[in-house]
């Protein structure tokens, strides 16, 4: 049929550009995609895509709210691929390279009018700016395109260093070493681009191994650059590393530069994978077991609740929190479709802008089961598929690119394709929400972030004078100590560590730590101290993070030290008492200087017990403006080479700028976007008064309630009401807890391996013989499993993250 209305607006319609983001590969408010009969329509106008699914037709709701009646129908289908010949080559590419759509798929495309058909019908068009917008529709990078594009792909670049090297040739080599220098070591050897000497470097992913001999070459000699012996290509390329940025880079002059050392490149030949082929290939072979202990695969499960998320490239993090906090009834009940229906109709963003949106979109795609059945084919690869091959186990799972764009945006490393830390991630997530939810004006008491929140106590008593410093504090999870007990090594010579309970893990937690050398401001002198931490409130769902990355020769390394983790904890013993018969709290003076910012005791003496001088703790803590332990270390640990560290701290007018009253509208300003008028305040003073870097700040101190917020007292009997509720939890007794979940990772640290989440499943039994209680469902990215009974022995003692249940 042929449109009227296409005249009346095609001059204004302009093609995407390069910054706009184009959804057509999937609607904007759930997980109905360009795969399904019906396509995705995208809209002419705003580049939205909506789906016309049967029971939320969201493409006609996106017209109704904005008038934009003009889109266009995009449909995939898959090619059926060609069985690749055994008389072909092997592939050689180690590194992954994507296939390109239409090698893969074939699109149609049809317009639409809602002005002229309620119904949607098929419209014809031969208006050449139509065709032209159409046509710059589906040749720009889709939505999700554009969030995965540097999945795989590795920035690598230059640095200062290899820009400016000065060459110290100790010798003419004219070969590539074939031995490490300090010992018999013949492969992951590193040539010093300095001097010319060949040293192993550390051990790498695939059981490479090293001596880190060329670490301790630049710990010795202060050079800083190295070549990997093996990577070096006719073409001038290779690994380079740089010690003094401890980061992989480019050197643009690397034949001069091995020239120096009489070794030409053309004649050199790849022998050795690369690093990031090494971690390419990790983290593909990198996974979970799909079998049980007794060796049998474990069976593939489909329906509510039991929605895999597929994998974006180094997102296994963000999906093992995801499936566990939808997991819990408060936030399924939060995000449900009644709801979905009330803010849709409503919401004045568009819908990919939103984190209330999506949300809501992300609780239907996992909670519905609509997108819970068994693959239809295997995924897109490189290689061909044969369409007469076994059928996959498993499910394709919906992809969160929508949300992962959007909750990362503006952040340092979410907003990355880079590994993050579960933990870290789970923190960020819970701020935007709480800030999401103000902003919506809704009560915080009623939303499912809630349940995270506890309040725990600093204690800090000195011998002296017997006053007592009481600090309490709004937090998310417990960090808990892991005390690592060597227990000999393996067959692959990799340490083994004794089993600890964690019950002791929370005594370690709670117990009484004596300080030496005390700075008593009451008592004027150096007197002993004891400092403890306590629960001064307990909440609905306890999140315990096990401290296993540790610092070992000051690198962050993972600790695979086992946990006995029992279903049921109690934790009554480790409740706060506040002040007992006969102690004072302690003041804290007014610095002689009055222009020196107030610091924490408590901080101090933590940080202090740790070895560090109270000088550097004072100048941590006033460069961060956090009075958190864990912030400030990391800072000290960042800064312990400056020149300046031991200098007591200066106050310049700048400084002083930075702690001074921040103007009422610029508290207005921040308190807007869902923080208090004191973590405003405080943001805005420990930033030079710089409203931008004071948001950078609040959303990197999600625990840190402002320095203007009175601490709450410990819980006797004047404690008011209202304390309980702004920190969170409760202080009832008993406070007994049952394993909810797990988060586990395997990997050698942090920023490399994988997550995959165990979850005791809150629906009906998905056995006929079993109670619900005794289900547990293994999340492995797309693939969701009955986990072993128990949630299986190893993956629960090795886990990163336990979530437990108030009952």
């Amino acid at each position: 049929m042929s449109c009227s209305h296409i005249s009346q607006i095609a001059d204004k319609l302009k093609s995407p550009t390069v910054a706009q983001q184009v959804h057509r590969e999937e609607c904007t408010l759930c997980f109905d995609t360009q795969d399904d009969s019906e396509g995705v329509l995208v809209c002419l106008q705003c580049f939205n895509g909506g789906c016309f699914g049967e029971g939320r037709r969201h493409a006609y709701l996106h017209a109704e709210k904005t008038g934009h009646n003009l889109g266009v129908v995009v449909k995939r289908t898959r090619k059926e691929g060609k069985k690749r010949d055994s008389t072909e080559p092997p592939m050689k590419k180690l590194a992954i390279s994507a296939p390109k759509d239409e090698e893969l798929y074939n699109h149609s495309t049809s317009l639409r009018c809602f002005s002229c058909s309620p119904i949607g019908e098929a419209i014809q068009s031969d208006d050449p700016k139509i065709t032209s917008v159409v046509n710059g529709i589906m040749n720009a990078l889709s939505s999700a395109q554009q969030s995965e594009v540097k999945a795989w792909e590795e920035e690598i670049l230059p640095c200062e260093h290899t820009l400016t090297l000065q060459q110290e040739p100790a010798i003419t080599i004219g070969h590539v070493p074939s031995q490490c220098s300090s010992c018999d070591l013949t492969s992951n050897l590193w040539l010093c681009l300095t001097c010319g000497l060949a040293n192993c470097g550390r051990q790498q992913f695939g059981g490479v191994g090293g001596n880190g001999h060329a670490l301790d070459h630049f710990k010795d000699t202060g050079h800083m650059l190295g070549v990997k012996m093996g990577t070096i290509t006719p073409e001038g390329t290779a690994d380079i590393y740089c010690y003094s940025c401890d980061d992989a880079k480019v050197d643009p002059d690397l034949p001069r530069h091995l020239q120096a050392f009489g070794i030409e490149v053309l004649g050199q030949t790849k022998t050795e994978k690369s690093m990031t082929e090494l971690q390419l290939e990790h983290n593909l072979k990198f996974d979970f077991s799909m079998t049980g202990d007794d060796g049998k695969e474990l069976e593939p499960v489909f329906g509510q609740g039991l929605t895999g998320l597929r994998n974006l490239g180094n997102s296994c993090y963000m999906a093992s929190v995801l499936q566990t906090l939808f997991s819990l009834s408060s936030f399924r009940s939060r995000y449900t479709s009644d709801a979905a229906v009330t803010h849709f109709q409503t919401c004045d963003k568009l819908p990919a802008e939103c984190v209330e949106c999506q949300m809501l979109k992300l609780g239907d795609g996992l909670l519905s089961g609509r997108y819970s059945h068994r693959a239809k084919l295997p995924p897109p690869s490189t290689t061909d598929f044969d369409a007469s091959s076994e059928p996959p186990k498993f499910q394709e799972g919906i992809k969160p690119s929508q949300f992962k764009a959007l909750i990362g945006k503006g952040h340092e490393e979410f907003a990355t394709m880079r590994q993050q830390d579960s933990e870290e991630f789970l923190q960020h997530l819970l701020t935007r929400l709480r800030s999401e939810s103000k902003l919506q004006g809704k009560d915080e008491s009623n939303e499912p972030t809630r349940v995270t929140k506890f309040g725990m106590e600093q204690r800090l008593k000195c011998t002296g004078c017997n006053k007592v410093g009481l600090q309490v504090e709004s937090v998310d999870l417990a960090s808990l100590p892991v005390d690592a007990v060597e227990n000999g090594v393996n067959e692959d010579g990799k340490k083994l560590y004794q089993e600890v309970g964690l019950g002791k893990c929370l005594e370690a937690l709670c117990g009484e730590e004596i300080i030496e050398d005390y700075d008593c401001q009451t008592c004027g002198g150096k007197r002993t101290a004891i400092k403890s931490v306590k629960f001064r409130t307990f909440p609905e769902l306890l999140v315990l993070h096990m401290k296993k990355f540790q610092l070992i020769n000051w690198v962050p390394t993972k600790l695979e030290i086992p946990v006995n983790v029992p279903d049921a904890l109690s934790l009554d013993s480790l409740l706060s008492q506040g002040l007992q018969p006969g102690e004072e709290e302690m003041k804290v003076e007014s610095s002689p200087n009055a222009s020196e910012p107030q610091f924490d005791p408590n901080t101090i003496a933590s940080l202090e017990s740790m070895g560090f001088p109270v000088v550097r703790i004072k100048k941590a803590m006033f460069n961060t403006g956090s009075a958190d332990a864990e912030t400030n270390m990391n800072w000290l640990f960042e800064h312990m080479e400056d020149p300046d560290i031991d200098d007591p701290i200066e106050i310049t007018p700048t400084a002083t700028a930075a702690i001074s009253e921040p103007s009422d509208e610029q508290i207005a300003m921040i308190s807007d976007m869902g923080f208090t008028s004191n973590q405003a305040r405080k943001a805005l003073r420990v930033s030079d008064g710089n409203p931008e870097r004071a948001i950078e700040w609040l959303f990197s101190n999600p625990n840190d309630q402002g320095e203007d917020a009175a601490p709450a007292p410990g819980p006797t009997a004047s404690t008011p009401a209202s304390s309980v509720v702004e920190i969170g939890g409760s202080d009832s007794l008993p406070a007994k807890y049952r394993l909810k979940a797990f988060i586990s990772h395997k990997g050698p640290s942090v920023h490399s391996g994988h997550y995959v989440a165990t979850i005791r499943h809150p629906q009906a039994s998905l056995s006929d013989d079993k109670e619900s209680e005794d289900e547990w469902v293994l999340f492995n990215d797309e693939k969701v499993v009955r986990a072993p009974e128990g949630g299986g022995d190893e993956m629960r003692s090795l886990a990163y993250l336990y979530v437990y249940e108030r009952v």
